[in-house]
């Protein structure tokens, strides 16, 4: 949130498994790729006609920050809203 690095280390490592995770559940959601920087994520996932982005990008957003602050017992991350989306294939 607000452009902080927040995402290093324990914090990094808690977030993308998160994402991993929520990613294997998510029906018609096929992550693909996972990095980013200190600052924000960069996912690339392939999403059959079913998906809506808004709502995995919820999904994803919601689950990665309750998982990682619960792992680090504090609130570590916080989202900030809004999010790019980039359509290729």
């Amino acid at each position: 949130k607000d452009d902080r690095p927040l995402l290093r280390g324990d914090v990094e490592a808690y977030c993308h498994r998160a994402i991993e995770e929520k990613c294997r559940v998510l029906r018609g959601v096929h992550l693909q790729g996972l990095g980013g920087t200190d600052t924000h994520v960069h996912l690339a996932i392939a999403v059959e006609p079913l998906v809506t982005i808004s709502d995995i990008v919820q999904e994803i957003k919601g689950f990665s920050a309750f998982e990682t602050n619960r792992r680090m017992q504090n609130k570590a991350l916080e989202w900030q809203r809004g999010y790019g989306v980039v359509s290729f294939g």
